[in-house]
C-alpha cells in the first residue's frame, strides 16, 4: 500500500509486463474482479501512449495476472473497449490497441441494433431515419446553402443525370444526397448518412424498368436542387418527402411480395 503520509517523495513501482509498464497505481486504483475498471486502466494506457496504437496487448494469462482477475472477467473487459472502439480484433491474433473514430463507434451500434431488431425492422428504422436528416437537410440547405454548396449539389446532380440507365446511377444518387446532407456541417449526420444510406441502396429491390426509375429519381434531385436555388423551403421539403416516401413504398411493397413467395421444399 502506498503511505499516504509520505507522497510527496513517493514514486510508483513499475514492472514491465508483456509489453507494457506495469505501475503500482493500476493495481491500487482498480478494483480487483471490475471488468469496467480493467477496461478504464488498459484504455488510460493507449491514451497515453503506454501501449502503443496499432501494437497487440498482452494475453489474457498476462492480463489476469496483472489484475488478479479472471479470464472471463479479462474477456469482458476487451470485449467493451472493442465496443468503445479501443482495441481492433481479428480471429486467430491477439487483440491490438486503436483508437475510437466516430465511424467505428457508429457502426457497432448499428450491428447492434440490427442484432436486437433484426434485418427487416432495423431496415425500417433506417429509412426513418434517412427522412428525417435529408428532409431536414434540404430544409437547412434551403436556408443557409452558399454558393460552394450550390456547385456541388449541381455537380452531383449532372454526374447523376450523365448515370442514368448505368451501373453507376446508384452512387451518384448516394452522392447528390450526400451533397445535400454536407451543407447542415454536421459530422455525426453525415457519417449516420454515409453509413445507412449506403447499405439501403445496396439492399434496395430491383424495379421493372430501372431507366425509367433512374429517370424518375434524377427528376425528383432536379426537382429538390431547383426549390434550394429559389429558396422555397416548402417545395423543398415536400419533394424531398416525397421522393423518399416512394422509395420506402416500393422497399415495402418488395418486402410483402417476398413473404407471399411458396416456402421451398422441404429436404
Amino acid at each position: 500500500m502506498v503511505d499516504s503520509g509520505n507522497t510527496k517523495n513517493w514514486k510508483p513501482k513499475l514492472w514491465p509486463l508483456g509489453g507494457l509498464v506495469l505501475r503500482e497505481t493500476d493495481v491500487i486504483d482498480a478494483p480487483r474482479s471490475s471488468s469496467d475498471a480493467i477496461a478504464e486502466v488498459l484504455i488510460a494506457d493507449i491514451k497515453a501512449g503506454r501501449q502503443p496504437k496499432g501494437e497487440p496487448l498482452p494475453t489474457e494469462r498476462e492480463l489476469s495476472e496483472r489484475f488478479d482477475a479472471s479470464r472471463p472477467t479479462v474477456r469482458a473487459a476487451l470485449s467493451q473497449m472493442q465496443m468503445r472502439g479501443y482495441l481492433e480484433a481479428q480471429p486467430g491474433h491477439r487483440p491490438r490497441a486503436s483508437s475510437p473514430s466516430l465511424d467505428s463507434i457508429l457502426r457497432g451500434a448499428a450491428d447492434h441494433i440490427r442484432d436486437i431488431l433484426g434485418d427487416a425492422e432495423a431496415g425500417a428504422h433506417l429509412e426513418q431515419m434517412r427522412q428525417f436528416i435529408e428532409t431536414g437537410a434540404a430544409r437547412a440547405a434551403t436556408m443557409r446553402a452558399d454558393t460552394v454548396h450550390l456547385a456541388k449539389l449541381n455537380e452531383a446532380l449532372t454526374r447523376n443525370a450523365e448515370a442514368i440507365g448505368t451501373p453507376d446511377f446508384a452512387q451518384t444518387d448516394i452522392a447528390f444526397h450526400r451533397a445535400l446532407v454536407s451543407v447542415v456541417g454536421n459530422p455525426i449526420l453525415l457519417t449516420l448518412h454515409d453509413m445507412f444510406v449506403s447499405r439501403l441502396f445496396a439492399d434496395r429491390p430491383p424495379v421493372a424498368d430501372p431507366i425509367a426509375n433512374d429517370r424518375i429519381s434524377h427528376e425528383e434531385h432536379r426537382a429538390i436542387y431547383t426549390a434550394i436555388l429559389d429558396g422555397d423551403v416548402a417545395a423543398a421539403t415536400d419533394v424531398m418527402e416525397a421522393h423518399l416516401a416512394r422509395s420506402l413504398r416500393r422497399r415495402l411493397k418488395a418486402a410483402a411480395l417476398g413473404s407471399q413467395a411458396p416456402a421451398a421444399p422441404q429436404a
